[in-house]
Order: structure tokens, then sequence, then C-alpha cells
């Protein structure tokens, strides 16, 4: 008799259960859980190539761009990249218990204020089959149980890996339910988007359609790490030659990705030297590009087309970039404040007073002098890995690594005191 499959509120139950056992845990069980799992993906690397080779054929033969394929497909490299993540969260330090604050009170109570985990958090992300496993460690080693609910072109991938996770880590000590795998359609993700009494968070990792369909269902708590409408300003003190590899980074390196270059905007003093190099390597490199009047003015007859309104809130993920002549910092930061999404902002130049009005003018999670925007990754800031990056600014700001994944809790010891009437 077939056994009927457990429903997202059996499985966001059992989570909930398997969380308050591994908020107790101490530090080296979840070490050696961690090291199990990384252990088992390069174990079953074989494997895991040969489930992702048959989701990347059936996406083929669906209606997705390069960006989406590049996301879903996974490589010897990757994959060792995956593991490697996994090893570097086992080295970080242990968030749980982490005294914040401390103080004593006058009437002699002590109080401190400490990290905890948050319980069950819920990731839905869209394409990139490493999340499973980035998410799973991260929240494993904060102390949470996760639920995994990945994308349907995904689906192979991300259940084999979140299989590999779960038996691994059960069987070095982790409850077991403290890792879970849902499918389903649209209608589970508003589900699973419900489920108060048994999920703490919910973060969604992909495009806008994602966190637009969960802005109007869900009860659950909500962290967005979702679009980068990510800049460049070139100011008129920047190293030409610097700004030239910034940009053509923060485009080029991988396009599709939320940390990718979309709209570039250059200094009036020195548009017209600036702008035909760099545009003609970004033309050569296959960018087709979208300026405003003075930046097709300034290109030196690179082919660049009428920026239109849309264009400066455009995240292309792909081989497109928008174009524009400012006057100043204070327009670069009015542009960008205007148009983009908070995620990472970016400027190049050897001015200290500009860069620190940039600093504190700009809007956004992450805000870069001289240094590609490529950089705002939660490996990339040491923190192991991430589920996402948060461009909002409560609970969790930027990546959201081990310590954005904990609350706290105040504890209080006293030795009898009562608190006087009045």
């Amino acid at each position: 008799m077939a056994t009927t499959a457990p429903t997202v509120s059996d499985t966001c139950a059992a989570a909930k259960r398997a969380s308050r056992t591994l908020a107790t845990l101490p530090s080296g069980v979840k070490d050696a859980a961690l090291e199990a799992i990384a252990a088992a993906i390069e174990e079953r690397a074989d494997e895991v190539l040969e489930t992702n080779a048959r989701d990347l054929e059936a996406a083929r033969e669906g209606d997705y761009g390069a960006a989406f394929l590049d996301k879903l497909r996974l490589d010897r490299g990757r994959v060792a990249a995956m593991v490697a993540g996994v090893r570097k969260i086992v080295s970080l330090p242990d968030p749980v218990g982490e005294v914040i604050d401390g103080w004593r009170l006058g009437n002699g109570l002590d109080i401190r204020k400490v990290r905890v985990p948050l319980g069950v958090v819920a990731v839905v992300y869209e394409a990139r089959p490493n999340v499973t496993i980035d998410a799973a460690a991260l929240c494993l080693k904060s102390g949470n149980a996760i639920v995994l609910r990945g994308s349907s072109a995904a689906a192979r991938s991300n259940a084999l890996l979140a299989r590999i996770a779960a038996s691994a880590a059960a069987a070095a000590g982790v409850p077991e339910d403290a890792i879970a795998f849902v499918g389903g359609g649209r209608e589970d993700i508003a589900e699973l988007a419900t489920q108060t009494g048994s999920v703490d968070l919910i973060v969604p990792r992909g495009g806008e359609g994602l966190k637009e369909s969960l802005k109007g269902v869900a009860t659950v708590p909500v962290i967005y790490a979702a679009s980068g409408n990510c800049h460049v300003y070139v100011d008129s003190a920047a190293d030409l030659d610097d700004a030239q590899a910034i940009v053509l980074n923060a485009k080029l390196q991988r396009p599709g990705v939320c940390n990718a270059l979309e709209t570039l905007l250059v200094n009036a003093d020195i548009a017209e030297s600036f702008l035909p190099g760099v545009l003609g390597a970004l033309s050569e490199a296959g960018v087709t590009l979208h300026g405003d009047d003075r930046a097709r003015a300034a290109a030196g007859g690179v082919p660049t087309d009428v920026a239109s309104d849309e264009d400066w809130d455009t995240e292309y993920l792909a081989l497109e970039l928008a174009v524009g002549v400012v006057d100043s910092t204070a327009e670069a930061v009015a542009h960008i404040n205007a148009h983009g999404s908070g995620h990472s902002e970016a400027i190049v130049t050897r001015d200290t007073e500009a860069a620190r009005a940039f600093q504190l003018g700009v809007d956004a999670a992450c805000v870069y002098v001289n240094a590609s925007t490529r950089f705002t990754d939660g490996g990339e800031f040491g923190m192991g890995a991430e589920i996402g990056n948060s461009t909002q600014k409560l609970h969790a700001r930027g990546p959201i690594g081990l310590r954005e994944l904990c609350t706290f809790k105040y504890l209080i010891e006293g030795d009898g005191e009562i608190r006087p009437a009045g």
C-alpha cells in the first residue's frame, strides 16, 4: 500500500518539534552533523550531477532564459563550493548562547542578553540547487529547523540534496525532521507562508514575482531576499582604469545574479574620456546598452539605444545595461535612491569627500567605495554562505548568515529579589 506523503502542515509541525531539541544541542554535535553533510555530498557528487543534468535537460525544453539555466546548473566546481561552504560554517563561531550585552541592576539582578535560534525557518527559492545546502547548513549551525521549498525546475536536484543533508545530519545526532523538504505548486507556497503556529520566519529567495506572491498571503514573518537593481557611479575623481575594471566585473562576471550591475552612472566631467572605452568593451562582450541623451552623445560611436523611463527601474539579469550621465555625487545618490532596490551600490572615486557623501546618502544594504558590487555575498563576507540578501531593514539587512538567523532573549538571575510596591 502506498504511503501518503505528509502535508505541508504536518511537515512544519514536525520541524517545530525537532527545533526544540535542536536549539539545545552543543556546538560539537552540530559541527559533526555539518561535516557529515559535507562528506556525504562529496561521496555522492556523481549522483548529484546526474540528477541535476536531468533537471537542466527538462528546463532547456521550457521557456527559461540563459541566466535561469546558469543558476540551475551544477558542475564539479559548484558542488565543491557547496562542500567548502558547509565546512566554512563548521569553522565559524556558534552564535547560539553568545552574550550580546550584560549588566547588573542596582537591586542586584544580573541581566544577560543572549542569542537564541528563531525556531523554524522556511526558505522558498528559485533555480539555485546550492541554496538547499547553504540554507540547511546555516540553519543547522544556528540551531534552527528548516523547511525547504525549491522551484519545480530544480525539483530533482533539490530533493536529492535535501535527502542527503537530512540523512547525514540525523546519523550524526540531529533530530529527524530538522531538515525538511516540501514540493508542490503555488498553492503550497501559500500554505507554507501561513503556518503561524509552526514556522517562525520565511525567506523567499527569487524574483519579484515570488516576492509579490508571498506579500499577498503570508501571515508568517518574512525577510525578503529579492531583487538587485545595482548601480556603479564613476565620479570625476575616479581612477579610470580601476573604474573600467570594476564596471566590467560587476556587469560581466555573472550577469544573471542579484549583485550584478544594472545601471552605470558617470560624472559629466569625465563622460567623454571614460564612456567610449568602457562601453566599447561592454558592447564587444555582447551587452545591449540603453543610454540617456548625454551618455549616447559621449559614447564615441558605440551602439547605444535610447533609455526609457522603465530602463532605470529594470533588473535585467542579462547582458543589458542602462547608462546615464550626472553632474554630481548628489545627483547620482538621488538617482540611486529613486530607482535602486536597496541591494548593492558602488562609487569609484579618489575623492574622500565624495566617497563619504555617497556612503552616507545611499539607502542600500551594501555600499561600496572602489570595489565591485559582486562581493555582496555571505561567502565573500566571511559568513560561509547565506540564505539570501535582505533589501529590507528589519530584522536583517544584507547577507543573511548565522547571526541574522537568531533572535535574542534576556536571562535574568537574582537572589530572592522582589519588586517593591509603588
